[in-house]
């Protein structure tokens, strides 16, 4: 893997010499005011405009404007026409689309594929602010308004949706969402790097169509290029030289869309050519179409991370907004991301697939500036940092020892089954960074949420007690997701023995701290290989410990997760799938069994106990109904309740400690 141009390093366009604005422009009218005359690019976005670091259009876009470009936003256009696409003119050199910060089908739908009818991303709460499948309709609508305008999408929605996958809500296999949205290029994973050339490139007078060989791209091809080896999944070759120009073929989507088994073997291929050390590009064939996926991007140094949070952000929504509340803003407005990536490799989980297995770790200044940026200029800042940390919030960091090693490895997760030998697990600078951190003037506390992968943190108890003692607010939430062996071991995640071990440290140190602290666990149900056995045991773990979770999580299968392939194969991609080997993964697809799964969670919800009673007399399991503390269930029913068959969970209601135990909210669905 060489060394990729530094994304700073681009002598910038032209456009540079007028400096940045104070937000992107949504209008011909702040157009007007800059002195623009025609933006070089436009990204369409299903989020509203919110300039901060943690709204993806809002990093692309400075970035870009960084690189000397003029960058337009258009945030949530009415998409059943093309006029809310020409509002700012022909961009000079492409559009950049994306669904937002969320796949916007996850977005749009519970677990249960009810519509939401709320948008966190959307001023208000509102929804119904962006159109099913956003990517390929916001795409359609770009090529409708200027229709030689290349098109670049990215975002989760088009990173995970990057080769034939299974959607969901569709119940089938659909295509790469490159071939559905006809766009020129894809981005996928961490775009800054991939985007930064693709402009400079397009600027120079290439076109969109040549620009074939980016890492972190895909793009459609007629058929493979002279001088390329094509070798089956699984094959390799000898020769280091000609390893650059060999690519793995994956079964075509024709063929994964009627073949479980084929679509099984194809997600295990895509998931084991992740490592930007040692991935290679993956072809598949859609009808007379190749879809043709460069290797992953190289992950961002620490010097370019840091520049791409000390980029000019309002920090702020657009004033277009005129002090509409949007929740994902309130949520965030005075929290700081210190890495990016996931070494964990949970099979339910996206994040790897789009950000990951390696760490990207700003440097303790840069985020130390941006703590005394919020509490210099951010209104209505208390003193409190709502949260410090990422997708994984103690892996700041941690990496493997040998940068060789590294570049080898095909491991699916650096941490299960057990940590690997090679991994670092030192939190000793992320210890102090909490305490520079802390000490800052006017902070009054730095608090951590959540995110903490606690068979980590067990490595650390010097970090466990600098967590409890000074940055758990009376909360913690963290993800054991189950009890049982079968459906923790197709998840990647460790035993429930873990568990205990990390509470155990935890309540220890609030012991010695004096503090009142409770741990949030987050549980699954209905995850692929789960029994409804292993939700009866959950259940009866639950009671035992005196724990009563209120909103929960049902298994949704996300495009492009090793879980989703079980869900729909009904086969284990972790293990070797030759059709006499292949291990099937038995799956709750039913309606009404996936509510049984999420009833075992609210056990003590009387709503459920109907659909409870009948799923324990069908167990054999009687023995559970009755009015002792043995027993799960009672057998009386109060009045006015269970008249919805065990639906789920009833939103909005929050419990404390109950019994004085420490009661617990789990993930909604």
């Amino acid at each position: 893997m060489s060394q990729p141009k530094p994304i700073f390093s681009y002598r910038p366009y032209w456009a540079h010499r007028l400096g940045p604005a104070p937000f992107l422009p949504m209008s011909r009218a702040e157009m007007d005011l800059l002195g623009w005359e025609c933006c070089d690019v436009v990204l369409v976005t299903g989020d509203a405009y919110v300039d901060h670091p943690s709204f993806g259009m809002a990093i692309i876009g400075r970035l870009l404007e960084a690189q000397g470009f003029r960058v337009g936003i258009i945030a949530q256009p009415d998409w059943s026409a093309p006029a809310a696409f020409e509002a700012l003119g022909r961009p000079n050199l492409f559009f950049g689309v994306t669904s937002g910060n969320m796949d916007s089908m996850v977005n749009r739908y519970t677990a249960d594929r009810r519509l939401r009818h709320n948008d966190s991303y959307t001023p208000n709460d509102e929804g119904g602010r962006r159109p099913d499948r956003a990517v390929i309709v916001y795409a359609q609508r770009c090529r409708e308004a200027f229709r030689d305008v290349p098109i670049v999408i990215g975002g989760i929605e088009a990173s995970l949706r990057r080769v034939a996958h299974y959607d969901y809500w569709s119940d089938k296999v659909r295509r790469s969402i490159l071939v559905d949205s006809k766009a020129d290029l894809l981005v996928y994973g961490n775009g800054e790097r991939a985007i930064v050339e693709i402009a400079h490139r397009l600027a120079k007078g290439e076109a969109a169509r040549e620009i074939t060989d980016i890492r972190g791209t895909a793009l459609l091809r007629s058929d493979v290029p002279e001088g390329w080896a094509v070798l089956e999944p699984g094959e390799s070759v000898t020769d280091p030289a000609a390893r650059d120009h060999t690519v793995i073929r994956l079964p075509g989507w024709e063929r994964v869309a009627n073949d479980p088994q084929l679509y099984a073997e194809a997600s295990r291929t895509l998931h084991l050519e992740n490592n930007p050390g040692n991935a290679r590009a993956l072809v598949q064939r859609h009808g007379d179409k190749e879809v043709w996926l460069n290797p992953p991007p190289v992950p961002l140094s620490t010097p370019e991370f840091d520049g791409v949070f000390a980029l000019p952000y309002a920090r702020a929504p657009h004033p277009a907004y005129a002090g509409a509340k949007i929740p994902a803003w309130d949520m965030i407005r005075f929290s700081i991301t210190i890495l990016r990536g996931c070494f964990g490799g949970c099979s339910f989980c996206s994040i790897t697939e789009h950000e990951g297995r390696i760490i990207q770790n700003r440097s303790e200044a840069s985020i130390l500036r941006e703590i005394e940026t919020i509490r210099d200029s951010g209104a209505g800042f208390t003193g409190i940092i709502s949260d410090l940390g990422g997708p994984t919030a103690n892996m700041y960091r941690l990496a493997c020892k040998d940068a060789a090693t590294q570049a080898l490895c095909r491991r699916w997760s650096c941490v299960y089954p057990d940590i690997c030998k090679n991994l670092n697990t030192d939190h000793t600078p992320l210890i102090q960074l909490y305490r520079s951190a802390r000490t800052l003037p006017g902070i009054k506390k730095i608090l951590i949420g959540s995110g903490v992968r606690y068979d980590l943190a067990l490595r650390s108890p010097a970090y466990v007690r600098e967590l409890v003692t000074h940055h758990v607010g009376g909360y913690l939430k963290i993800a054991p997701e189950h009890t049982e062996a079968g459906p923790l071991a197709l998840m990647m995640k460790p035993g429930i023995a873990s568990f205990d071990r990390f509470k155990a440290l935890f309540d220890r140190f609030a012991r010695e701290a004096g503090k009142e602290l409770y741990l949030i666990p987050y549980f699954i149900a209905a995850h692929p290989g789960t029994t409804d056995q292993d939700m009866l045991n959950l259940a009866l773990w639950l009671k035992r410990k005196g724990f009563r979770l209120d909103q929960v999580q049902t298994f949704l299968p996300s495009p492009l997760a090793l879980a989703t392939t079980m869900y729909h194969a009904e086969r284990n991609p972790l293990r070797p799938l030759g059709h006499n080997r292949a291990e099937t993964v038995t799956t709750a697809k039913g309606l009404r069994q996936r509510r049984l799964h999420k009833a075992f969670l609210r056990y003590h919800d009387a709503e459920n106990w109907p659909m409870l009673r009948d799923a324990l007399k069908q167990m054999g399991r009687a023995d559970l109904i009755g009015p002792g503390k043995h027993h799960l269930i009672p057998a009386w029913q109060p009045a006015g309740t269970g008249r919805v068959g065990g639906e789920g969970a009833r939103s909005g209601r929050k419990h404390g400690p109950q019994n004085g135990k420490p009661g617990f909210r789990a993930k909604s669905s």
